[in-house]
């Protein structure tokens, strides 16, 4: 395995991946909009390293709002559907849809902002809500704009990663200290959708 991850090696696979074609580096982060469990990171640094930064930065935008905007638009299409209220009628993701129709888009645009939120649910709950789908489009592309951006940064130049300790090392604190705002910020969000809808509750008593 260590003879195999090579420089050489990592770059070869690089340079096959980008004769396939800026098409897929649009289709795989499309894709995972779909499918959250697919590493989106990985997708947007081989976009990166394989058509440069400004490049491979385009297609992973465009990619993954094209996919997101879809799950937005198909969840708005049939997500009242009563087939689908056993997918989107948990306590969970109908306290969200109340908020979010209390607070409008700041929140969902801090929570697009940062790489590892679960951005499937926010997808989810913007389609179920009633934010109307052109603001909906604004908020996720400039969101995503961020998030894309700081990934497609970290990760654009593989070959001085992986000869340099001290890049790698920060690169791999970059992603850690990240994923540990995303996470921040989502536990922050769940306790103020708790708060602002007891306190509605109580109002409405």
């Amino acid at each position: 395995m260590n003879e195999w991850f090579t420089i050489d090696n990592v770059e070869h696979l690089t340079e096959q991946y980008k004769q396939l074609g800026p098409l897929v580096g649009i289709l795989f982060p499309m894709i995972e909009a779909f499918l959250p469990f697919l590493p989106l990171v990985v997708f947007v640094v081989a976009n990166a390293s394989a058509f440069g930064l400004g490049f491979g930065f385009l297609l992973s935008w465009l990619g993954t709002v094209l996919g997101s905007y879809l799950v937005f638009l198909l969840v708005r299409r049939f997500g009242r559907h009563p087939k689908m209220q056993r997918i989107v009628g948990g306590e969970r993701v109908q306290s969200l849809i109340r908020w979010v129709d209390m607070r409008g888009l700041s929140p969902l645009f801090v929570l697009l902002c940062l790489p590892f939120t679960p951005s499937v649910i926010v997808n989810v709950v913007a389609g179920l809500s009633n934010i109307r789908k052109k603001y909906y489009l604004i908020v996720l592309a400039a969101g995503k704009f961020v998030m894309i951006f700081s990934m497609s940064f970290i990760g654009h130049d593989l070959r001085a990663l992986l000869t340099s300790p001290l890049k790698m090392v920060l690169a791999l604190l970059a992603i850690i200290i990240l994923w540990a705002i995303g996470k921040f910020a989502e536990r922050q969000l769940n306790k103020r959708v708790a708060r602002d809808l007891q306190q509605t509750d109580s109002s409405e008593k």
